[in-house]
């Protein structure tokens, strides 16, 4: 909201738009995603950091907001030298960013012509049913495919963003450390990746195209998740509704 107001760059698309229009506000999601990259670093750490190392006193969002400025100007953090700079992540975050909602829009705009085009009266706009859950439905759909499609270029990006920075994850491939009782093993993470299309030609090189997704599970249950609570408010609605007409 901030860069649109102090920019010319569209916030909102018109109805019928211009392809300069459409470059301004793809542009300007690029942007946000390069002014967030700092603060998507620190809080990606957070997310993955094993519970055994995690300091619940200082995973808030201050902490984050301080992590991400941290990152952004090199200074005070206790990173390594192979720790990548943000230079290098720009481009890969800005590119994730615009390819990612250029595909949900589309897909959901799909999506809704498809709808439209298939049902057999018109839609009631007072009706909640017609009115909200064609679009709840089609933005799922649309971030569905579109997470699908780049989960690639999102390990890739996860990795670089995580490299260097003395990170702690879990070994979720089910392995338990040796003489500690059965206890989860945890794994620092020691990439040596140069930049974002080494770390691609690497993972594709040592880990086949199972690497690129690797935690694609993750993925599929937070959808699937998401697509069951959009089925069981759409039904226990429709149920409300029929018995509101039968009253």
């Amino acid at each position: 909201s901030i860069i649109s107001e102090l920019t010319p760059l569209p916030r909102e698309l018109p109805h019928r738009w211009s392809w300069k229009q459409l470059s301004g506000h793809l542009l300007l999601k690029g942007l946000t995603a390069v002014v967030a990259l700092p603060f998507y670093c620190a809080s990606l750490i957070e997310t993955v950091q094993s519970e055994i190392v995690r300091d619940d006193a200082s995973s808030g969002l201050l902490d984050c907001l301080r992590e991400g400025l941290t990152r952004l100007f090199a200074v005070g953090a206790p990173h390594s030298r192979r720790l990548l700079p943000l230079s290098s992540l720009l481009l890969p975050a800005a590119l994730h960013a615009i390819l990612r909602y250029a595909i949900a829009a589309s897909v959901q705009r799909v999506a809704l012509w498809l709808h439209q085009r298939g049902r057999k009266q018109r839609a009631d706009p007072s009706n909640p049913l017609d009115a909200y859950f064609p679009e709840l439905a089609a933005a799922w759909a649309g971030s569905l495919v579109a997470d699908i499609m780049l989960f690639p270029l999102e390990t890739a990006l996860h990795r670089l963003g995580l490299q260097g920075t003395r990170t702690i994850i879990d070994a979720t491939d089910g392995v338990v450390a040796v003489g500690s009782g059965g206890s989860p093993l945890v794994l620092p993470v020691n990439t040596q990746y140069d930049g974002f299309s080494e770390c691609l030609h690497a993972i594709r090189r040592k880990e086949g195209v199972v690497g690129f997704y690797r935690g694609f599970g993750a993925l599929a249950a937070q959808y699937a998740l998401h697509g069951a609570l959009l089925a069981a408010a759409r039904t226990l609605l429709r149920l409300l509704l029929l018995e509101g007409r039968g009253c």
